[in-house]
């Protein structure tokens, strides 16, 4: 009677309100029992039309309104558009900004890493780690509250420096921070990276190839998840961080196969490590001076050119395509969104996968809809 059996397919919606998809998107899901055959993402269920805003505000004006792209890497997000203008205008920055920059973008860094931790372990069902995560990340938001009175959405770089310099004993607490995060990150590992259970839900999972992730245009933690070693900050130096010493960690196969979802999880982890080791040396080094360029008044108006410049955020590179047409506004603003790119290889991985281990695999992408739908 075995051989009269046979299957059906079932299309499926996982979202767009379910809590493991990061976001409000939605993956319509072919499935012959718990197999997936095809997984087909929908997005645009957050497009606010960001870049034609950036075409319709002045360059300062449109400051704030990347904060709402990456909204886990605000500070990121603001140095990634105040760098395109500046590279627009020839505009030098004031080196004690630089180094303020390179605090808060790395501060940042961490926070968006440790949200990816914390929920990570929630998608695959462990709960304690959220609270560490949440813990460790409320003391940088304290930090970023206190230089400018936010905590999630910054506009705190500007084109051409910061908006305010560093209060008082400040960076005496983030060296106190540091102090303190350091030895945790231990913990985490204790935790949930080697947690036999956790290993179990990651390893060998949605593995990326380190050919398809090129293809893809895959980049940031999810790319040297796949053992690629490209970060921008060394490849392609931008602000000051060729002053710096540090490594860019990449996925080896540990668990199981190269470029799995414990590898892109491991990345992050390990470069939470990487960011404190820069934190410390631009502490011991930074100087003082203005934090804004004088060039910068009210109206900021490049000359007639375009540009594109790409910086390496948390989730990957982050680039702007700007046309400038010697006004205050721009012709065309064109966001390059890292998580959009690693969003358009998920069909391919999902393939001959189980329903639950598609959770393991957008998890490990570690995407923010903001940025994908902008």
């Amino acid at each position: 009677m075995a051989g009269n059996l046979r299957t059906e397919e079932m299309i499926l919606n996982m979202g767009p309100q379910h809590p493991s998809t990061h976001g409000v998107l939605r993956l319509q899901l072919v499935t012959d029992g718990e197999i997936v055959s095809e997984a087909e993402p929908h997005i645009g269920y957050l497009h606010r039309c960001a870049e034609k805003i950036g075409e319709n505000v002045n360059y300062q004006q449109f400051v704030p309104y990347t904060d709402r792209m990456d909204y886990l890497a605000g500070m990121n997000c603001n140095h990634a558009y105040a760098y395109a203008v500046e590279r627009l205008m020839g505009l030098a920055v004031p080196e004690r900004a630089e180094y303020i920059r390179i605090l808060v973008l790395e501060l940042n860094r961490i926070a968006s890493h440790l949200v990816a931790f914390g929920t990570y372990g929630l998608d695959i069902g462990a709960f304690t780690p959220f609270f560490y995560a949440f813990r460790e990340r409320e003391r940088i938001l304290d930090l970023f509250e206190e230089l400018c009175g936010a905590r999630l959405t910054y506009n705190y770089v500007r084109i051409g420096g910061v908006m305010i310099d560093l209060p008082a004993g400040w960076l005496k607490k983030v060296e106190q921070f540091l102090d303190y995060f350091a030895p945790k990150i231990k913990e985490y590992d204790e935790l949930l990276s080697y947690n036999k259970i956790f290993i179990k839900r990651t390893a060998s999972i949605g593995v990326m190839p380190a050919d398809a992730a090129i293809a893809y245009g895959v980049t940031g933690p999810n790319l040297r998840g796949s053992g690629v070693q490209w970060d921008l900050r060394k490849d392609e130096p931008y602000s000051i961080y060729d002053r710096f010493q540090f490594e860019v960690p990449i996925g080896r196969g540990e668990m199981g196969t190269l470029g799995d979802c414990w590898d892109r999880y491991m990345v992050r982890i390990r470069e939470m490590k990487e960011s404190v080791k820069i934190l410390r040396q631009a502490l011991a080094t930074i100087p003082e001076g203005p934090v804004l360029a004088e060039e910068v008044g009210k109206s900021v108006k490049p000359p007639a050119s375009e540009l594109y410049t790409r910086v390496e955020n948390p989730r990957g590179e982050l680039g702007f395509w700007v046309v400038a047409s010697g006004k205050d506004t721009a012709i065309r603003c064109k966001v390059r969104a890292p998580s959009f790119c690693s969003m358009s290889i998920f069909k391919e991985l999902s393939r001959g996968a189980m329903i639950a281990d598609l959770v393991a695999i957008v998890g490990s992408f570690d995407i923010v809809l903001g940025e994908i739908d902008r």
